[in-house]
């Protein structure tokens, strides 16, 4: 649990479930909206320290210790507004919920240093969310992955909503189109999630190091070749869904990194004719459910579907 010393400053006491894990991988699982790069800078500059004592990034924290965070001010600002669409499904004086559309990413990376959704925060309120560290991101959806996306506008909404995704108190709700028919009507998958180990690019659960996954299921509609999945996200492990339904035979349709058998035979011409033109995976964060930072009210958020998934099953159930 973070207990806030004033508005740069987090400390933390390691829990037994968190005990052993690395100290950069202890930071980031508690602060998401910080990128594992910039935990590395901030313990290399003496801003975090176990205990009172400064630690390496590859140290294993233990149960009981104390780790101290400071934040420095925010960095001058670097990133421009851009005017980008933000489809707004709920918004009040402490966050904003959108329906993330599909090609958007969240933070600039190689090969996307602008249209990204900072760029588009920044457009909507630069004065609000340039106040905020990394500009309210409290979690991520894949660049392709549509559906809703909850950001923080204050501090104290962030920490508030950064606590509840680590505690798993977010109720995280998805649908996704998979390939072929589902043996049971719903079901558990449960494979540890870690790094590739030969593709950094992609997740696996044949990982070396790996971290505890948990992915529900239920079947919401069969087709002949498909069926579309409710999905209720346990953890929030990257590519997690992606990489659970293809571990299972099922991966998810339009799937280019997970889904290695895009080829459908025996399938109608009017379906393989649309399966041509999906270009992302069929995957929409369609629910969050939450405690609300301020009035401490539960709240839930639709996001309705995107029109190419709606294109789709309408193909699938009309042929």
């Amino acid at each position: 649990m973070s207990k806030k010393i004033d508005c740069q400053t987090h400390r933390f006491i390691v829990s037994e479930k968190d005990a052993h894990r690395r100290l950069d991988n202890f930071i980031h699982g508690f602060m998401p909206q910080y990128t594992r790069s910039y935990v590395t800078r901030l313990i290399k500059s003496n801003a975090i320290h176990v205990n009172q004592q400064l630690k390496k990034q590859g140290y294993l924290v233990r149960t009981g210790d104390q780790v101290t965070l400071t934040i420095p001010e925010s960095e001058p600002q670097t990133d421009l507004p851009e005017p980008i669409p933000l489809e707004i499904l709920y918004e009040d004086m402490d966050l904003l919920v959108i329906n993330k559309q599909a090609g958007l990413v969240v933070h600039p990376a190689p090969g996307h240093a602008n249209g990204t959704l900072i760029n588009a925060l920044l457009h909507y309120n630069s004065e609000q969310f340039s106040k905020v560290d990394r500009y309210g991101i409290v979690h991520r959806l894949d660049q392709d992955t549509t559906g809703c996306l909850l950001i923080a506008k204050t501090r104290f909404s962030q920490t508030f909503l950064n606590h509840a995704f680590k505690e798993r108190n977010i109720e995280k709700k998805y649908c996704a189109l998979v390939k072929g028919q589902m043996k049971k009507k719903q079901g558990i998958i449960d494979f540890p999630i870690g790094r590739h180990p030969t593709n950094r690019k992609k997740m696996s659960i044949h990982a070396r190091q790996h971290r505890k996954a948990e992915t529900h299921w239920k079947v919401s509609c069969q087709f002949d070749f498909f069926s579309l999945l409710d999905i209720l996200l346990k953890t929030g492990r990257t590519h997690q869904i992606r990489v659970h339904l293809a571990a299972i035979n099922h991966p998810i349709v339009g799937d280019p990194l997970y889904g290695k058998n895009r080829n459908y035979h025996n399938i109608q011409p009017e379906i393989q004719a649309h399966l041509k033109q999906i270009n992302r995976q069929m995957l929409h964060a369609q629910q969050l459910g939450f405690i609300h930072p301020t009035n401490k009210r539960f709240i839930r958020i639709d996001a309705p579907l995107p029109d190419d998934m709606i294109k789709m099953l309408d193909t699938l159930k009309n042929v």
